[in-house]
């Protein structure tokens, strides 16, 4: 099995019972919490709250949304002007996340969040129109692979899921860490690239104090449980030097760790990461993702705004 294919098992699982060991304590003001359906705040993962770093008025974007409640708070704060997306691989979670948006929506008075299925290494790539473009299209062989990829170039190019400079900020809890290790770097390009100039990432997530040996990297159940995959400390902060963010800070760490195995330290910490205001892509602008339709019936969102 695959670390991303353990990965969706085990939240899948999650998303139908909780599962306690896939988060730390995280405290949220108890008056966003009221407006939250209590299936989803039963299934809350994650180790930090970037919520707290948002403004009125703003488009977010948050990386592996999970049972929706980060974009349900982030919904509030940012507030009717505003603007939410989430995206996560999981069925399951999205499948949660989407039955509950509009009961918030009726909740808060507005409705403005959304939800996408995609990996949040290629944020360009909606997977529901990959798979429905596919659905029809009988692939064999290699000349089907080559076919698949060709769609799914199509798809990034006139139909990108997260367009170019897009959202203000992009916010993640406790997910990067699970993401396959040879597609990391690509993660933090896709983060520069969403996000419009002089925007700003604020990353939860948990890094080690060490070098994770190999073999407890080949641990699925240390994979999925965001302690195998997890960053060293130093690199996690210069990945998004070297991605073009700058200035780089340190919002939070926990000076307690949250888990300590084979002698090293797993603790939170929160980042924030500037988008310079005169950043260039090397790529062409696409279409905002935030013009994409989606439906209210489906995600409670705000009519296609979102």
């Amino acid at each position: 099995m695959s670390m991303e294919s353990a990965v969706l098992a085990r939240y899948a699982q999650a998303a139908q019972v909780p599962d306690a060991g896939l988060c730390c304590a995280v405290d949220y003001p108890p008056r966003l919490l009221a407006a939250i359906p209590q299936e989803v705040i039963d299934r809350d993962y994650g180790c930090g709250d970037p919520s707290r770093h948002l403004k009125s008025g703003e488009a977010v974007l948050d990386l592996g949304s999970g049972a929706g409640k980060a974009c349900f708070i982030a919904s509030q704060i940012v507030g009717p002007h505003g603007r939410v997306i989430g995206v996560d691989m999981s069925d399951d979670m999205l499948a949660l996340a989407r039955r509950n948006a509009p009961q918030v929506a009726r909740n808060i008075g507005y409705a403005n969040t959304g939800f996408r299925k995609g990996r949040i290494q290629d944020l360009a790539l909606d997977l529901e129109a990959l798979d429905a473009a596919l659905s029809g299209d009988p692939l064999l062989g290699l000349a089907g692979y080559l076919r698949a990829e060709e769609i799914a170039a199509q798809l990034r190019a006139r139909q990108p899921m997260i367009g170019n400079d897009s959202v203000d900020v992009v916010v993640s809890n406790c997910v990067l860490n699970l993401v396959d290790p040879l597609a990391k770097r690509q993660v933090f390009g896709e983060l520069f690239r969403v996000l419009k100039p002089g925007g700003r990432a604020v990353i939860s997530d948990i890094v080690c104090s060490q070098e994770v040996p190999s073999e407890l990297q080949q641990d699925a159940e240390l994979w999925s449980g965001c302690i195998a995959g997890a960053f060293r400390e130093d690199e996690f902060l210069n990945a998004f030097t070297m991605a073009g963010f700058s200035p780089v800070r340190l919002l939070s760490r926990k000076e307690e760790p949250w888990r300590i195995v084979k002698d090293i330290e797993f603790r939170s910490v929160t980042v924030e990461a500037i988008k310079p205001p005169n950043a260039s892509l090397p790529i062409p602008a696409t279409k905002s993702a935030l013009s994409i339709q989606e439906t209210s019936a489906s995600s409670g969102c705000c009519n296609g705004r979102c």
